[in-house]
């Protein structure tokens, strides 16, 4: 299979926020790069297709959703 990232991913286990207005999902980083990442959550169930994201102490940046399982999201950054 081809991989068609434009960029390397680093793996690492970081944890991190999906801002949903006032409710805040926890999410573990699982990969990460310079255009996107890796995230793993309880579920994707309910998450739209772009929401603000946040890893520990770092500023809020915009996602959007490329694809989904069950417990996994590959978001390409804003």
């Amino acid at each position: 299979m081809n991989d068609r990232r434009h960029s390397f991913r680093f793996r690492m286990l970081k944890s991190g926020k999906i801002l949903l207005g006032a409710v805040h999902l926890p999410c573990t980083i699982r990969n990460l790069s310079e255009t996107g990442a890796c995230l793993e959550v309880q579920t994707t169930h309910g998450i739209p297709p772009k929401f603000e994201f946040r890893m520990a102490d770092q500023s809020v940046c915009t996602c959007n959703i490329i694809w989904t399982s069950d417990t996994r999201l590959g978001v390409r950054f804003q």
